[in-house]
């Protein structure tokens, strides 16, 4: 039987409500047990799934009115159906209004939900239907509190109102609603900017140089199967925001020496790095997550780097008491909030709250401790996060500073000239979501030779 993509989008939305684990993991898995040959309507879900949970505080506060069960009563299988019915209402112009809401109930009857129940969903899907035109926007409205139009949680969407003002907490919002354009960072010990470009377009793809970065291209209309683009299997790019590719940069200069990437994910930084340091040098990865290791491994073998690249799978305390080494430069990309990346990972403004930014504080200084004492005379520390939040940034640079003396903030010295802007007097790099960038933060450390 073909797979019904609402059915698989509705899925994807349960467990991910019910698990709390990363959605992208979640669709992954499904689409690839449901859909193995990468079938054309795997678009279709990976569309349903994001925008609904881009939208969710907004999709529900129009069910509501619509419904005349409260929502917090609903059963998880029928919150997320409406939840889908109606985001193709709402947000899927291409998509005949009989079509969305046909093919969300024909979902709901394929998981064999009772007579009553899939019309329940039937009938509150075809009387918003009906209405749509009269619907409150999402865009501007003051029927709606601002949070709830702009589908962000209270607490978060306060903390950025207090900090930055309406104007730019209103901008952050609408761009982490929006689908962020497809990033790539070329290997250009393959093959030149210009010369994948020209490869791209061969194949029917419009691609355009970064603004920032040499090595960037962006694909704004790309919507299909990154592993089916052209040098995808040969290594000669991946997936990469200009933001996470100049964090990389602020460890220049690239001399010889050691390299550690302490926590190294999935390895977009330290391939990166591997590609960015001179001769026969290594980076060794820290890893201890054994599912992110395992794709760490795989992404190094793909680009050509297992010559470079030396992983542990460990905690970077466990490999601070095994280890005889001291680097020339340490990256750490510290677990954090996912705060400035909303946009790529909307789930993450569901899954946090404002007293996990205390705790992933802890943690964070707790590695750049360990970081510290790896690090040679006269070597660099770069701290980074995928956070716009003080406590994560800020914050932590403050107390590390307090606590270590030896240790100095740094401007980097080799940083394209376009990117200058977002690094302040202090040398602290931070972005802010927008149409270019993700929200990162950087700072570069120098331990004293003494």
């Amino acid at each position: 039987m073909k797979a019904n993509p609402r059915q698989l989008a509705i899925t994807v939305l349960c467990q991910r409500q019910e698990t709390g684990h990363p959605v992208d993991l979640i669709r992954d898995n499904i689409l690839k047990k449901a859909m193995p040959d990468n079938a054309k309507d795997s678009p279709l879900v990976t569309a349903l799934v994001y925008g609904v949970l881009r939208w969710q505080r907004y999709l529900d506060a129009i069910l509501q009115d619509f419904s005349s069960h409260p929502l917090h009563k609903m059963k998880n299988l029928t919150l997320q159906s409406l939840r889908v019915g109606l985001f193709q209402l709402c947000f899927m112009d291409r998509i005949p209004a009989s079509a969305a809401v046909n093919e969300t109930v024909k979902a709901l009857k394929e998981s064999r939900q009772p007579k009553w129940l899939t019309g329940f969903v039937n009938g509150v899907l075809r009387n918003i239907a009906r209405q749509t035109e009269t619907l409150p926007s999402p865009w501007d409205n003051n029927l709606m509190p601002p949070a709830v139009r702009l589908s962000h949680p209270d607490w978060l969407y306060q903390r950025w109102l207090v900090r930055y003002g309406e104007n730019t907490a209103t901008r952050i919002c609408t761009t982490n609603n929006q689908q962020a354009p497809l990033v790539l960072r070329v290997n250009t010990k393959l093959m030149t900017r210009e010369a994948f470009i020209s490869e791209l377009e061969k194949c029917g793809i419009t691609a355009q140089p970064g603004i920032y970065c040499p090595e960037a291209v962006v694909l704004s209309d790309f919507r299909g199967d990154i592993a089916g683009l052209s040098g995808y299997a040969s290594g000669t790019f991946m997936v990469q925001d200009e933001g996470a590719q100049l964090i990389s940069l602020m460890l220049g200069p690239f001399d010889a020496g050691n390299y550690l990437d302490g926590c190294a994910g999935l390895g977009g930084k330290t391939i990166h790095l591997a590609q960015l340091i001179p001769g026969d040098n290594q980076v060794v990865a820290i890893e201890p997550n054994p599912m992110r290791f395992k794709l760490l491994q795989e992404n190094i073998k793909r680009m050509g780097m297992a010559d470079r690249v030396s992983c542990r799978q460990s905690t970077l305390a466990d490999f601070q008491d095994k280890t005889d080494g001291i680097f020339t430069a340490i990256l750490v990309d510290a677990p954090c909030s996912g705060l400035g990346v909303i946009r790529r990972h909307p789930d993450i403004r569901w899954n946090r709250s404002e007293d996990d930014l205390q705790r992933y504080q802890a943690a964070q200084l707790k590695l750049l401790s360990e970081a510290s004492a790896l690090l040679a005379p006269g070597g660099v520390l770069v701290y980074a996060t995928c956070s716009i939040e003080p406590e994560e940034n800020e914050e932590v640079m403050a107390q590390f500073l307090a606590a270590q003396p030896q240790f100095a903030l740094s401007s980097p010295p080799y940083f394209p000239p376009d990117a200058q802007r977002f690094v302040n007097n202090k040398g602290l790099f931070q972005t802010e979501p927008d149409e270019t960038l993700d929200g990162f933060f950087a700072a570069r450390l120098v331990k004293s030779k003494e």
